[in-house]
């Protein structure tokens, strides 16, 4: 089976490219856990990111936003010396940053998933790269969602993470064109 280049031969990697990859995901939580998690990833590898996964959202109480608005330097504290999670006091205090522009965007949008996917009008826009090497690190679309997440206060969603986040959650799908197991199913 040819899956995109990207994809290691770890069972934990192949589910994810399989079935979470660049499947479109709508439920706020979820777009709010990919959101930091992307961040996270900043400087690092996903694949470092996803064997932390369950670590982060035991640590960050499954990314309830209403939770994480609550901590304070104690907990703080206590992240920082968490082993399962990556240990940087930038990237953990965005995560509480985030939740509190986050609950705000569900404020006034009704939905985080509402406002994320205005940005590609509801609809995942369908490329047909032949190579990994044809793929952009970012976008003019991925600019423009970076910009409008730092202007209403989010942290770590620079253009590259944006665009990292976009795929994952559907907004673009990038499978390749040789890559049997999504491509064409991501389509329809």
């Amino acid at each position: 089976m040819n899956r995109c280049g990207w994809v290691n031969d770890d069972p934990l990697y192949i589910n994810y490219h399989d079935t979470e990859w660049g499947k479109p995901v709508f439920d706020d939580r979820l777009l709010f856990e990919y959101l930091n998690l992307e961040g996270a990833q900043a400087g690092l590898s996903w694949y470092t990111i996803l064997k932390k996964r369950e670590n982060y959202r035991e640590a960050f109480d499954h990314f309830e936003a209403g939770k994480i608005i609550q901590y304070d330097e104690k907990k703080i504290e206590v992240l920082l010396q968490n082993k399962g999670i990556v240990r940087n006091k930038l990237k953990v205090n965005a995560v509480v940053t985030n939740a509190i522009a986050y609950l705000k965007v569900q404020e006034e949008f009704g939905s985080f998933s509402d406002y994320i996917w205005s940005f590609v009008d509801g609809t995942p826009i369908q490329n047909h790269f032949n190579s990994l090497q044809e793929i952009p690190a970012k976008t003019e679309l991925s600019d423009r969602l970076s910009k409008d997440l730092k202007k209403r206060g989010f942290k770590f969603v620079g253009s590259t993470i944006c665009y990292a986040f976009m795929q994952a959650v559907g907004m673009v799908n990038d499978h390749v064109s040789t890559c049997d197991f999504k491509h064409k199913k991501n389509e329809g």
